[in-house]
């Protein structure tokens, strides 16, 4: 039984679903982050738990021809990136062979994975961008937390974020020193700001900062704003979101706008999109074009198709798609998510799409007919009961676009029977991270 402290001499044979290095060693498992596929180190376990110990590197004894310089300084430490000192190549090749192995170990589906399709640069593709804010040794700074706790590792510049967040949210910090304006203390409940947010436009200049502070009004806020506009006149809209209460949720409910209109606009497939500081928005751009143009190109949509678009959020898949089909029945449970989606079809004159504030698998169980289906579940994929209800309806095309390997592969399993798999297409939306999206294409048998 290995104890926290001690050391052992290992190789890494393969990597665990969330990108750690495996070793086995006398017929224990242990996860190591930041350890490649064969090399061999020294490393010290850190903990167990559910049977399986985590460790870190103490001394890399062989190194991997894919091992590159991490961009980020501090790319081991933080929670953020499993995989920068991966090569990228490699990293799509990963992520392939990490769906292909949901697909055959959960669902025993022997099919053909394509490659992933990644990015031509693979840094500084997010735009959205939080980070939690702290005083350290009677400085303040922001970053991003170590792997599983709250102990904040100092970041100037994240490599995958949108390098003028990382600018503005430095700026912030050091404006925040000149008006000792404290951040907030998790332990003591004493200070003011929680929280940078920084959203930014892909293809619009615009830019919105979101200071999520634990009181409704501070000490010279005016003065703050007006500094903060000087020093970063890109910027052009501040809100101010209110969260007094206890817990790690990042946004309260409350908010207020400091300067410009409240919201940003984005594209999608020139479909604009307003964005709020609470609305759900692809973080990566150009992956989300990259994928919507494949399911408009692979799903042999039809003029007098009926297609539901389950799990919609703000809507972007079913609006990308409404120009191709006769109607788009959009189902979403969030309110906020809704309105806003109502909002961006207005905007577009989109007239032929159906926003529903419902449970997906309550409303579908209303229909009788349904000819193509888009659905795009939460992390946790769909449940038994929209399935089933699937089954029942018999739409002649599906397309299932997930952000998790194992729950799609559970779910498959369950349509397998019904539908042929005619094509799975993974996308790197989330480059250095050992997330995947998979866009997977089902026809009914």
């Amino acid at each position: 039984m290995l104890k926290q402290g001690t050391i052992i001499h290992g190789k890494c044979t393969s990597y665990s679903n969330e990108g750690e290095g495996v070793i086995h060693h006398d017929k224990e498992v242990i996860f190591v982050k930041g350890l490649l596929v064969n090399e061999e180190a020294e490393v010290i376990i850190n903990y167990k738990r559910a049977g399986i110990s985590y460790a870190s590197i103490k001394k890399l004894l062989k190194l991997s021809p894919k091992r590159i310089k991490p961009k980020c300084p501090v790319a081991t430490a933080c929670g953020g990136c499993a995989f920068q000192v991966l090569d990228y190549p490699e990293q799509l090749n990963y992520k392939q062979e990490k769906v292909a192995a949901a697909l055959k170990q959960i669902a025993k589906l022997n099919v053909k994975v394509n490659p992933c399709i990644g990015l031509d640069s693979p840094y500084y593709y997010r735009n959205k961008t939080q980070m939690p804010v702290k005083m350290i040794n009677h400085h303040i700074v922001t970053g991003f937390y170590k792997v599983k706790s709250h102990d904040i590792v100092p970041i100037n510049e994240c490599a995958i974020a949108d390098k003028r967040a990382n600018k503005i949210a430095q700026s912030v910090v050091a404006i925040m020193e000149d008006f000792k304006i404290e951040p907030y203390n998790e332990d003591t409940r004493k200070g003011i700001i929680r929280h940078l947010l920084v959203r930014t436009s892909y293809h619009e200049k615009e830019i919105m900062l979101v200071l999520v502070t634990s009181c409704d009004s501070f000490p010279s806020r005016n003065n703050f704003i007006n500094a903060i506009k000087k020093a970063n006149p890109e910027i052009t809209t501040i809100v101010q979101n209110i969260n007094k209460r206890d817990t790690n949720v990042i946004l309260g409910e409350q908010e207020r706008v400091l300067y410009g209109k409240g919201y940003i606009v984005d594209s999608l497939l020139d479909i604009k999109f307003h964005i709020s500081a609470s609305s759900f928005f692809q973080i990566n751009p150009i992956t989300t074009e990259k994928l919507y143009a494949y399911i408009k190109q692979n799903l042999g949509l039809k003029k007098d198709d009926v297609l539901l678009d389950a799990y919609s959020g703000v809507g972007t898949i079913g609006m990308s798609l409404a120009s191709n089909v006769k109607q788009v029945l959009s189902v979403e449970i969030e309110k906020s998510a809704v309105k806003d989606a109502i909002k961006n079809a207005k905007a577009n004159g989109i007239n032929n799409i159906k926003f529903i504030c419902d449970d997906a698998a309550r409303y579908i169980n209303t229909l009788d007919k349904l000819d193509v289906l888009v659905m795009d579940p939460p992390r946790k994929g769909s449940s038994l009961e929209f399935l089933n209800a699937v089954k029942r309806l018999k739409p002649t095309r599906i397309i299932y676009v997930s952000c998790d390997p194992n729950t799609l592969a559970r779910d498959l399993a369950i349509l397998k029977d019904m539908y042929m798999i005619k094509v799975v297409q993974p996308f790197d939306m989330f480059p250095m991270t050992y997330h995947v999206e998979t866009v997977v294409y089902l026809l009914r048998r």
